[in-house]
């Protein structure tokens, strides 16, 4: 027998602020066609003023345990994937923890930007499988509209707050890709291109910094890295591009996630999109998007999804899983 980390629980929180693509009319030279034909992005939601990254993180983690059906105390540990935490320390995942009223066990931070909660998935999966914890929350959540120039529209037009949460638990399975739960990970980092997609302010600068981005060369790197680290991800689990019922991509722009679908030789159809709707969450956009999938009725018991992300850094990797 083979432990696994399945899927026992999903959901997500987004603020309540809307922010159509006609609002950065009013003060940038862009428009919502302009926005939408360069990324797909048709609104996205903005945290209100005080509403904090582990706010929406403890909203979507109380989602995600309803829709397991647990209480906190069933949780061992909770990750979450962040670039935006409330504080320089302590975690927000600590915040996190003492808002659920969870007295036990363990709680961290993990920052890959984009790739965050790739790299959060896998380490709770590592944890899981070497027996070190049976339930994991996994939760991306970020509050990028605290980070962007106003005055910058190849940026600040992209990105939006919110948080997904889903919670890994240890199951039992044969060792083979017929099992329930994470089945491969594959993850990847080049610090040689960080200067393409970076903020320019933090602890040692004692600013808080905007986030810059060379959108071209971004572009560049990720519908090839992604589709790289997405057949790695298969081949590990020893399954092809066939055998995938969705795609859950980092939702960035829809013209990467149309291009990484391609060199997958996978039709639109086949992956789940939510990019028109939320802009780039950033670490939170894959459990914003699984959650999302779920409610909408297309991911279900069984299906074998694939998940991939890049972000600065750069880092990227991607997940298989068994739903």
């Amino acid at each position: 027998m083979t432990t696994r980390a399945a899927v026992i629980g999903v959901g997500h929180y987004l603020p309540e602020r809307i922010v159509e693509n006609a609002e950065f009319e009013k003060t940038l030279d862009t428009t919502d066609e302009w926005i939408k034909s360069r990324s797909g992005i048709e609104r996205r939601h903005f945290a209100a003023e005080g509403q904090t990254t582990s706010d929406l993180a403890t909203r979507a983690a109380r989602a995600a345990l309803s829709d397991a059906g647990l209480a906190v105390d069933d949780l061992d540990a909770i990750i979450v994937a962040t670039s935006t935490a409330d504080l320089t320390f302590p975690s927000a995942a600590t915040m996190v923890q003492a808002e659920l009223g969870m007295m036990h066990g363990f709680a961290f931070d993990v920052q890959a930007v984009c790739a965050g909660f790739i790299y959060a998935l896998t380490t709770a999966n590592a944890l899981i499988t070497a027996g070190q914890a049976r339930r994991v929350m996994v939760i991306g959540a970020e509050t990028f509209s605290r980070i962007m120039d106003w005055t910058d529209r190849g940026t600040c037009v992209l990105f939006g707050d919110g948080a997904g949460a889903l919670i890994l638990g240890a199951q039992e399975g044969d060792g083979t890709n017929a099992d329930r739960g994470i089945l491969a990970t594959d993850l990847n980092s080049d610090g040689r291109y960080r200067d393409i997609l970076y903020v320019d302010g933090g602890i040692s600068t004692q600013t808080t910094g905007f986030l810059r981005m060379q959108g071209k060369e971004v572009f560049r790197h990720a519908v090839e890295k992604l589709a790289a680290t997405a057949t790695t991800a298969l081949e590990k689990a020893g399954m092809t591009p066939e055998q995938i019922d969705w795609v859950v991509p980092h939702q960035a722009n829809i013209r990467i996630i149309a291009g990484t679908a391609k060199k997958l030789g996978l039709p639109m159809e086949r992956v789940i999109v939510t990019v028109q709707d939320h802009g780039n969450t950033s670490a939170a956009s894959i459990p914003l998007a699984l959650s999302v999938g779920k409610a909408r009725g297309q991911i279900k018991p069984g299906d074998v999804i694939v998940t991939e992300a890049i972000g600065g850094g750069l880092a990227w990797g991607a997940v298989v899983l068994r739903w």
